[in-house]
């Protein structure tokens, strides 16, 4: 059944409310998940103590890497529950999940207080953050997708997937002034816990939007007329299976570009090209504004030409950036450094802009959820939660910058010719 007629029942307001709840919603979640990347440094000193700087540094990478091994499961389950009882009271729980966890972290002592202790409790507020996570993206963005009207559902979901970048420059940004007016010894003596704690606060104003919208209007749909799924997940894996498949092989590239931007460019600026703190904040807040930007024009082409398209041209283009942006971004300047970041991050942005609604699309509402987050995380789990770890341990096993780029341009190509071979959703009703 067309979703269009639902969705056109609903007035233009509550659809501005839903893209509105659902994109601050997402900025509270993510902003949750990548203060961890921006304290990266600072938390391999305080948690992971160590003479080889090296392995700190991989350790630190290793819990972030970590909290992805709950993504699936909290895809699975969050995806489970979302087809059986709705989408809304999902999200809520989603966001407080995440909130709990981050403000948890700013209150953990140290290695040097708690010794073994510290660095445990921080593995466990991480992997209750990836539990989180997990149910994030897709329900969220399956929320906009079924009250956006038919013809412009790439550009609802591309602009409201384009707030996952605030976070991250919001952190950048807020970690750079902390850095900037507290002394050092503040900073690392407890300086670094007010953006965790702060996350804790964004989450309560979180749960207040999404407790103010709607339920899905092609959800109620579907359970008006007894279409709700008993068991979405096992149907999912029964009947679409290739549908699953090819969500894996978008989000690969999806998940390894946007946590190579939030979770790995600042760290490698600093600790490999020799860049400093500020810089390679600044650079970073750049990179990710030009993500910001993209993402809606790549939603919004794909509602005129196609998904297909603008993925895989984008990814196309994506491969062939990846050397040249990292060799401008290792020439230790501000300026090179910009310039990388943002020409990756345009490549990669015109591609996320159509990939959140690509995955949608492929399923249908009873198993929509479900189905979309299973091929979602576990290519996150893979490519996204190891792109920090992944990365680091490349530049030292091989002692090339350009080695992480390589990597990127390898994984691009292939996500090139897998979409290639997947159909065309744009047209279909939801």
């Amino acid at each position: 059944m067309s979703d269009d007629k639902p969705q056109n029942k609903k007035p233009h307001s509550d659809r501005r409310k839903v893209v509105t709840s659902a994109a601050i919603g997402q900025f509270v979640e993510w902003y949750d998940f990548v203060v961890y990347a921006y304290t990266a440094s600072l938390i391999a000193t305080l948690f992971f103590p160590d003479e080889n700087r090296a392995v700190s540094l991989l350790a630190t990478f290793s819990v972030y890497a970590v909290s992805f091994l709950m993504r699936p499961l909290g895809g699975l389950l969050f995806g489970h529950i979302g087809d059986r009882l709705g989408r809304r009271s999902v999200l809520a729980v989603v966001i407080l999940l995440m909130g709990g966890a981050t403000g948890a972290i700013g209150l953990l002592p140290t290695f040097q207080s708690a010794g073994v202790l510290a660095p445990i409790l921080l593995i466990v507020f991480r992997l209750i953050q990836g539990l989180s996570a997990g149910g994030e993206a897709m329900g969220s963005n399956a929320l906009v997708a079924e009250y956006a009207p038919s013809d412009r559902r790439g550009s609802y979901v591309g602009f409201t997937y384009s707030f996952a970048n605030l976070p991250a420059i919001f952190a950048a940004l807020f970690i750079l002034l902390l850095t900037n007016v507290l002394s050092p010894e503040d900073y690392q003596g407890w300086g670094w816990r007010i953006p965790f704690l702060l996350g804790g606060v964004f989450s309560l104003v979180g749960l207040y939007i999404r407790s103010r919208i709607a339920e899905s209007p092609v959800f109620e749909s579907t359970r008006a007329e007894q279409g709700v799924s008993r068991s979405p997940l096992r149907e999912a894996v029964q009947e679409y299976r290739q549908s699953m498949v090819f969500a894996f092989a978008m989000s690969s590239l999806a998940g390894l570009g946007f946590y190579t931007l939030t979770g790995y460019f600042s760290t490698y600026l600093r600790e490999s090209v020799g860049l400093s703190s500020n810089a390679a904040l600044i650079s970073n807040s750049i990179a990710l504004t030009v993500a910001f930007f993209a993402m809606p024009l790549g939603g919004w082409v794909s509602d005129h030409i196609g998904r297909r398209r603008v993925m895989m041209w984008s990814a196309a283009a994506s491969a062939l950036v990846a050397v040249p942006a990292y060799l401008l971004a290792g020439t230790g300047s501000l300026g090179g450094a910009v310039a990388g970041q943002s020409v990756l991050a345009l490549t990669l942005g015109v591609f996320f802009g159509p990939f959140g609604i690509a995955i949608l699309e492929l399923f249908p509402t009873h198993v929509r959820y479900s189905g979309s987050s299973i091929g979602y995380n576990g290519a996150y789990l893979i490519f996204g939660g190891t792109a920090p770890l992944f990365s680091t341990w490349l530049v030292a096993a091989t002692g090339s910058l350009l080695a992480p780029a390589v990597y990127m341009a390898v994984l691009a190509a292939c996500v090139f010719f897998a979409v290639m071979r997947m159909p065309e959703t744009y047209r279909r009703p939801l």
